[in-house]
Formats: C-alpha cells, structure tokens, sequence
C-alpha cells in the first residue's frame, strides 16, 4: 500500500486543529449565550420558526421569481395546448401548476391513488400519518420555496435547526447529534459540527477524514467534479476515511436521503 505523504498528512493534522480551535469558542460562547437568556425567561413557547429571510435574497430566488413571471406571461389563448404529465410526483404537479399559469391545460396520470409521490402522506384506516421517504427541503432549493410560496402554504414548512442525528450502534437506545452552526456557510458549518461531536467520532477518526474533506474546503467545486465516478464507499476508501464511518453514518445517510447506498454510483 502506498504511504501517505507525510508532509500532507502534517498539514491535514494543522488545518485540523486550527479548525477546532476556531470553532469550539464560538460554539462556547454560543451555549453561555442561550444558557444566559434562557435564565433570563420565566416561561418557553413553542413556535414556528421564521422562513430564514436570507434565502428570497439571493440570485437564485431572483432567477426563481423571473422564471414564474415569464410563465404567467407567455400565458396566451392561441396557443393553448393539452399537456399529458406521466406521474403525480412532486415534479409532474409542479409541472401541472406551472403549464396551467402558462395558460395550457395539463392531465397529471397517476398509477397510485394517491398523490405525492416520494413525498406523499396519507392516513390509514386507524387515523394514523402514513409518510413516503424523507419530507425535507433545504434553503438552497429556491425553485421549491418560490412554489410554496405562490401556492400560499409556505407557513405549513417546519424550518428545524440544522443537525443530523444519528443512533448510536455501540449504545443501544441512544443517541448523538452533529450541529451546524446557524449563519455558517457551507462547508465550514459542516467542518463544525463533525469538529464539535465528542459522542460519536474519536479524535483519530476525525484526523482520518481531513484528507479526503480538506481538499472540499480548499478547492471547492472542482475537486468535487473530479471525484464524480466515484461512490462514496470508494471515495472513502480512496482517501483512506475509516470503514466506520461509512458503516455508522453514511449508510443511514444514503437511505434517508437519497434510498441509496454508500457503494452505488447513482
């Protein structure tokens, strides 16, 4: 087997712990933050969280509110046109509802009898919320906010603080969580909260994972691009991540949110 550059590696191991030491402060103050203002209340309600108002003012939701008006737009009676959309997914009725602004008239055939597809909830014959796959929508998927938006049920989305949490193997019945930290970008919120977790990742593993997460952090999209025929499982093994945590945190990863394995390429 080929030795790791030894050069690389001590970077690898700098970067490391110049990354947790900016971190663990901001998280300390942050924890001595919300302990002092929760002292300071009486009492604690429960409420919606706001629709973080950062996301309706990027470029993409611009791109996003463009597009909806060039449809309402185009909407003329001479070119009407009777449109067959195979599925009720979430794709085929976002397509139904933007050909109708469009001024067409479309027919949405469904196998199922209900509709939703992979997002799809119902009740059954006990009253009981049967739900279909993973119901998340991220702030970067402005196209899906806009939508909710215009069809006036952008309050019904949860907005929940951003944290996976995963069941520990080694402890039965319990539990850890990787918090990204609010008002982080992307990929240094992750950094964070891998950083962060003392429950689940020893110190050496987290050291194992630079090589193959530092070049994310450095190069950005084009390392990513690179990396394309690749599945995660040989990714990992490439840049020699530990079998664990494939096995612990990136195989319930892939089923929740893709219903995929580590080891498929697709």
């Amino acid at each position: 087997m080929k030795q790791p550059n030894s050069a690389f590696l001590r970077q690898s191991v700098f970067v490391f712990f110049l990354l947790l030491s900016c971190w663990i402060q901001p998280l300390l103050a942050l924890s001595s933050s919300s302990s002092s203002s929760a002292s300071r209340k009486t009492t604690t309600t429960t409420t919606r969280l706001p629709t973080p108002p950062r996301i309706k003012q990027t470029q993409n939701w611009k791109d996003a509110v463009d597009l909806s008006q060039q449809f309402l737009q185009n909407n003329k009676d001479d070119n009407k046109k009777t449109v067959a959309i195979i599925g009720g997914g979430l794709s085929g009725l976002a397509c139904a509802k933007y050909l109708t602004d469009a001024g067409h008239i479309p027919i949405v055939y469904e196998a199922r009898d209900v509709l939703g597809g992979k997002v799809s909830a119902w009740q059954d014959d006990d009253g009981d919320w049967i739900e279909t796959g993973l119901h998340i929508f991220f702030g970067a998927y402005p196209n899906m906010m806009k939508l909710f938006e215009e069809l006036n049920i952008e309050d019904r989305l949860q907005w929940k603080k951003h944290q996976m949490t995963f069941a520990m193997q080694d402890l039965p019945g319990q539990f850890t969580s990787f918090q990204f930290p609010p008002n982080v970008p992307a990929p240094f919120n992750m950094a964070a909260a891998i950083l962060s977790n003392t429950e689940m990742l020893t110190l050496e593993e987290k050291i194992r994972m630079v090589p193959g997460l530092l070049p994310m952090l450095l190069e950005g999209q084009s390392f990513i691009d690179e990396q394309d025929e690749l599945s995660v499982l040989e990714f990992m093994r490439k840049f020699g991540m530990p079998e664990r945590i494939n096995e612990e945190i990136f195989v319930a990863m892939g089923k929740a949110l893709d219903f995929t394995d580590p080891d498929s390429e697709y």
